[in-house]
């Protein structure tokens, strides 16, 4: 009898669970995939209103003093971005509201004068807060907002990037690199399915690639993918050195912050009047031309620098789309070089260099099916699973935590670098 009451006591707390967690990742679910089209729309606008009126690049340093006039006016100012939004979770870090508008309004900033900057680090930010404040109108407990925070990451970025799956993974994967967060796994999934469902009936949908040839997988083809996730490992380390040295740098040399950001306009501007505007705004164009073939070998390493420029600088966003057009380009150049399939190379860099700088293989892997399709599985497992191991412990995200070693079957707990 006792372990019959034990049984039924279970079943009980689970019917609880699953019931609460629906209603909750249905709530947020719809308002992630509401708020998180308005937002993509938002940012698909300016980028259309950027390329089509060439002027609007040197307005960049009037977008600057503007942003940073949003900061002072939600007292955002010093705000730690999608770092803030993880310790809310590995710590005590509260999230206020304020954070909401303060990014949308200010990424829109940033993408209609051309920034190398992204929208799904923003679309984190934005869910975490979605996560938060639904969490307290149901006066869930400091465990449970803790769930409702990662499941608004999950939706908010599945309603703006169409990657359902990944962003599930995403949400739970991302804190604490060898803990998986297990009990957000139904409200990260729900919300994030919902979301993208959502958004996809509003009109926001989100990026697909054609690989046009994908060879047998061999020994041969094998090889070929381990060298690329070596050099897709070495240069994700690069890049978050490269940002993370450049936010300090700025700090370090500027310390107020309208003349930081008027500098970094200026220094972007003076970038792409050199190097062209192809290096400008997110980086999907890049992605399109890398998966074709028709990028220069230097591609990559000049995304880098724009996006280090604006981002370092102060101008808002994002890491992620950046990091997938490096990526594409990389392996385009791989590719290329080494005259091996020039398209799924890019395919593979792409996830490669995502891999590298977030540390979530699993959320990697469901992303490249979802962007991909599946035909190109083999190449996909072998590239991400050997740049994770030797990208080591670098990562965009400074408040990521490592809690078990990469390479051994041992507690760490150390932050990302």
């Amino acid at each position: 009898m006792i372990y019959k009451s034990d049984m039924q006591e279970a079943l009980l707390r689970n019917v609880r669970y699953f019931i609460k967690w629906t209603i909750i990742s249905l709530v947020m679910g719809v308002l992630c995939g509401i708020v998180g089209t308005g937002f993509g729309l938002g940012v698909a606008h300016s980028q259309r209103f950027f390329r089509e009126h060439s002027f609007m690049l040197y307005l960049m340093p009037i977008s600057g003093i503007l942003i940073v006039i949003v900061h002072k006016i939600f007292h955002q100012v010093g705000n730690k971005g999608t770092n803030m939004i993880l310790e809310s979770i590995s710590s005590t870090e509260k999230i206020r509201f304020t954070t909401l508008p303060c990014i949308f309004i200010s990424t829109l900033l940033s993408h209609i004068v051309g920034a190398s900057a992204g929208k799904e680090g923003a679309a984190l930010q934005i869910g975490g807060c979605i996560g938060n404040s639904i969490g307290e109108v149901f006066h869930l407990d400091e465990r449970d907002l803790k769930v409702a925070i990662m499941s608004g990451m999950s939706g908010c970025f599945a309603a703006i990037f169409g990657t359902p799956l990944a962003a599930a993974m995403f949400g739970m994967e991302v804190i604490s690199i060898g803990v998986n967060y297990y009990a957000a796994l139904v409200p990260c999934v729900f919300s994030a399915f919902i979301g993208s469902y959502v958004s996809g009936k509003l009109g926001l949908h989100g990026e697909a690639f054609v690989i046009h040839h994908i060879p047998e997988f061999g020994f041969g083809p094998a090889i070929y993918m381990i060298l690329l996730g070596l050099f897709g490992a070495l240069v994700s380390i690069f890049f978050c050195t490269v940002l993370h040295k450049s936010h300090h740098l700025y700090k370090e040399k500027i310390s107020n912050i309208y003349v930081r950001i008027i500098t970094a306009a200026f220094l972007f501007i003076g970038l792409a009047l050199v190097f062209g505007r192809d290096y400008c705004g997110a980086g999907f164009n890049l992605v399109e031309e890398a998966i074709e073939g028709n990028v220069p070998y230097e591609a990559f390493l000049l995304k880098i620098l724009f996006t280090a420029v604006a981002l370092g600088g102060g101008f808002k966003g994002g890491e992620i789309v950046p990091t997938l057009a490096i990526g594409a380009t990389m392996g385009s150049a791989f590719g290329t070089f080494l005259g091996f399939e020039p398209s799924l190379c890019a395919a593979c860099g792409m996830l490669t260099l995502f891999v590298g700088v977030t540390n979530c293989p699993i959320a990697t892997i469901f992303m490249g099916f979802e962007i991909f399709g599946f035909d190109a599985m083999p190449f996909f497992a072998l590239t991400v699973a050997v740049s994770f191991a030797f990208s080591g412990y670098y990562g965009l995200y400074s408040s990521q935590k490592f809690t078990y070693s990469k390479t051994k079957t041992e507690f760490i707990n150390i932050r990302a670098h």
